[in-house]
């Protein structure tokens, strides 16, 4: 039941001018701080995503895991040293893509045909078999996949291009141990495969449409379904979705929560991804109650290329800004405007600054000159992994 001022009836009440409401208003204010009204917690409907977990029998690899694992085998690609040693990883390499976005089995995508088995201007792959189903491909691994498909040198290969021996697949696997750190019973293509189930399911997709898209037969929920088109269309949205978030800004950094450090409005993140990096984030105490962080989770760090401020090695001076990342300059692409500079930091990893090109002129900057990469932990933002 509201109560009113005293001594003010209902009847009274709609007599009153504007002012007068005005100054009820800032009553009713007064009245609902002394009280403590508008303290009371907020409370939000659980995500089930985050709430489900995977029983200790399924292997399956981390989102930062993930990611160092692509890492290493483009730079194992990339350190082909003929053309016929490129062909031959790039091979692995497109293999390797396969089994990360689709999710299917080794043996199935060593049967495929790469003359009929794919629609490059739908962005699908067929499979067939028992499991038959058509799951859409990222547009990056569409674009990768014709360019090598309509190479000169492959076309001795079409038809065959993934028609590779498992033994030497898995051989392959196991050795990115070295370069990643990740154990080697987590390096083959069945805990890639659970790993790509985890990732749908953590990202809301329903378990119907993982069931489909992994080929699992039969449903493990009895109470939905969905036709095809529509399965089809679910798979083709969360991809589209998932290619959004990863090409919004030039730096990722994906990493597990290693410090904490709150105060009455802002919260202070470290993350430490599996390399080592640590990025420092601080955010208002409301967006870390959203995002439900805590210590050990895995999320990602963002930063804008043009939040990068670039200083010489040398010249480094005293700065507020949490995040100094030291390193050389490995690639440098300017216009008249702008300039592009990547930076490889000494753990591997690659941080990209956007800067006008006076800034480029009078800095000097050339490839495998020493720099640091300087971000203020205002401009590192977070998202759930």
């Amino acid at each position: 039941m509201h109560t009113l001022p005293p001594g003010l009836s209902p009847s009274a009440l709609r007599k009153l001018d504007s002012k007068t409401l005005l100054q009820l208003t800032a009553y009713a204010q007064q009245e609902i701080a002394r009280r403590g009204l508008n303290n009371r917690p907020t409370y939000k409907a659980p995500k089930a995503a985050r709430l489900f977990q995977v029983p200790e029998s399924i292997k399956y690899l981390t989102p930062a895991q993930l990611h160092t694992l692509q890492q290493s085998f483009h730079t194992w690609l990339l350190a082909a040293k003929d053309g016929r040693s490129k062909q031959s990883r790039t091979r692995i390499w497109l293999l390797f893509l396969l089994l990360r976005y689709t999710g299917m089995r080794l043996g199935e995508v060593i049967e495929l045909d790469d003359r009929t088995d794919f629609d490059l201007e739908q962005g699908l792959v067929h499979i067939a078999g028992d499991a038959s189903r058509q799951i859409p491909l990222p547009t990056a691994l569409v674009d990768s996949l014709r360019l090598f498909f309509d190479t000169p040198m492959s076309l001795e290969l079409r038809g065959q291009v993934f028609h590779l021996d498992q033994g030497y697949v898995r051989r392959i696997f196991s050795q990115q141990e070295q370069d990643t750190g990740i154990p080697r019973e987590l390096l083959n293509p069945r805990v890639l495969r659970h790993s790509r189930a985890v990732e749908l399911l953590r990202a809301g997709v329903p378990v119907v449409i993982v069931d489909a898209m992994l080929g699992y037969q039969g449903s493990s929920c009895p109470y939905i379904s969905f036709s095809h088109a529509d399965t089809l269309r679910i798979m083709t949205h969360y991809v589209y979705e998932e290619k959004k978030m990863k090409t919004s800004a030039r730096n990722m950094f994906i990493g597990q929560v290693s410090a904490i450090r709150a105060s009455g409005i802002l919260s202070e993140v470290e993350i430490t991804t599996a390399t080592g990096l640590k990025v420092v984030s601080v955010i208002t105490k409301e967006n870390f109650t959203n995002l439900g962080l805590a210590m050990g989770m895995t999320v990602m760090a963002t930063i804008k290329a043009p939040w990068v401020v670039l200083v010489k090695k040398e010249s480094t001076l005293k700065t507020s800004a949490r995040n100094l990342f030291c390193g050389q300059i490995s690639a440098l692409n300017s216009d008249q405007i702008m300039a592009e500079v990547v930076v490889d930091l000494d753990d591997g990893t690659k941080i990209t600054s956007l800067i006008t090109d006076e800034s480029a002129t009078k800095l000097a900057l050339n490839i495998g000159d020493e720099i640091c990469a300087m971000v203020k932990a205002f401009s590192v933002i977070l998202t759930i992994a």
